[in-house]
């Protein structure tokens, strides 16, 4: 099937070509950073994780989120999801696929990998980070491209499909759970020590990930034939906006806790992050940014009448997504080492290889799903001449 994506318009061939320029751009630079060493990054002694644990962190949100699709349609036949269930589903595959990049990139030496499988040890939890993700990603793809074959024969799909979707479904919460659990687990950063982590991770996976899905639904729309359907676009905005709201409501509670408490070593985590620290202020208008977004698509969302405006839905889902990928991103990962525990504020700012190599994954990631409903909507008979 795959020969399928190799047929298309002016417009798809350019998109492919910016896919594949990105793609070297950011395979140019991280041959340097194999020759130079991570130093090329913005990265230092003080803050070991930024851009690419960033990214990682954000995506693993968007590959859990597909269970939002899966377990509607599957578990409880909801049959509006049928159109969107398998896009949902290659969403995920894009999205663990770049996850795994972002870590071999963030690692220096991609070689440094298979000490996790030389020497495993259960008591690390890096090493189930690992067998989550790259069993949620086996699960994806068993369960995609049987399904797909079956959409294409014009048949049901096997049998042994079912009990792959009804694992799939706790697995996916177990990839951002255990993601959480890395840097929960951390007794040196009290930005991260928190039990409320790992539900928050969920929470903000739930709202942005079928965030990004509806804008993929109703860019479809607009450039092929295919459409999902205005009653599963209005679902999934439903799940969007409780998913925000709850998003909201634990971040509030990190603030009160922080602050009521008045415990130095919390306190000053919001602060660098909102106003500064030190004369630090790297990330304060980003925040503030944040903020604004994630309370503007909350006001949109809330109201049916304006969430069911298609304008305002796909301002509210950029919104969301744009505001989770900040608050969730450098964030959550730069804050969570500054202060170090040693008191020192140290800045933190990607630099152009960085950023370049992270555009270079992300043109990867950006190629695979195009490939992937390329072929879908082909099958589907539902691409525009």
């Amino acid at each position: 099937m795959i020969e399928k994506a190799l047929t298309g318009g002016r417009g798809y061939w350019i998109w492919i070509a910016c896919t594949l320029s990105a793609i070297a751009a950011g395979a140019y630079c991280y041959v340097l950073q194999l020759n130079t060493g991570l130093g090329i990054t913005g990265l230092s002694r003080d803050i070991t994780w930024g851009f690419y644990i960033a990214q990682f962190t954000f995506l693993v949100g968007v590959a859990a989120s597909a269970v939002m699709v899966v377990l509607p349609y599957y578990l409880h036949d909801f049959k509006v999801f049928g159109r969107i269930a398998i896009l949902g589903e290659f969403l995920a595959i894009a999205a663990v696929s770049m996850c795994m990049l972002f870590i071999m990139v963030d690692l220096g030496q991609p070689g440094r990998a298979f000490n996790m499988i030389l020497h495993p040890s259960p008591r690390s939890i890096l090493f189930w980070d690992m067998i989550v993700l790259n069993g949620y990603l086996v699960l994806n793809v068993l369960i995609s491209r049987a399904s797909l074959n079956a959409e294409r024969n014009g048949e049901a799909p096997p049998a042994w499909v079912k009990p792959l979707i009804i694992l799939s479904i706790p697995w996916a919460i177990s990839i951002h759970t255990v993601t959480a659990f890395i840097y929960s687990g951390l007794a040196a950063r009290p930005f991260w020590m928190t039990a409320i982590l790992a539900p928050r991770f969920l929470a903000s996976a739930f709202s942005s990930g079928p965030a990004l899905l509806i804008l993929v639904c109703l860019f479809l729309r607009r450039v092929t034939r295919f459409d999902a359907g205005w009653e599963a676009i209005r679902k999934l905005a439903i799940i969007v906006t409780y998913a925000v709201l709850a998003n909201i409501f634990f971040v509030l509670m990190e603030f009160f806790t922080a602050f009521y408490s008045a415990i130095p070593e919390h306190v000053e985590h919001f602060t660098y992050l909102y106003v500064g620290l030190d004369g630090h202020r790297e990330l304060v208008p980003w925040m503030w940014l944040s903020a604004a977004l994630v309370l503007v698509a909350a006001v949109l969302l809330v109201n049916p009448r304006l969430r069911d405006r298609q304008g305002l839905l796909t301002f509210a889902c950029v919104a969301v997504v744009l505001s989770i990928w900040i608050e969730k991103g450098l964030g959550m990962i730069v804050t969570g080492f500054v202060p170090s525990p040693l008191g020192e504020v140290t800045g933190y700012a990607p630099t152009l290889p960085e950023f370049l190599i992270t555009m270079g994954i992300y043109g990867i990631g950006a190629l695979l799903i195009t490939v992937f409903y390329k072929v879908t909507l082909s099958v589907r008979g539902q691409v525009k001449a």
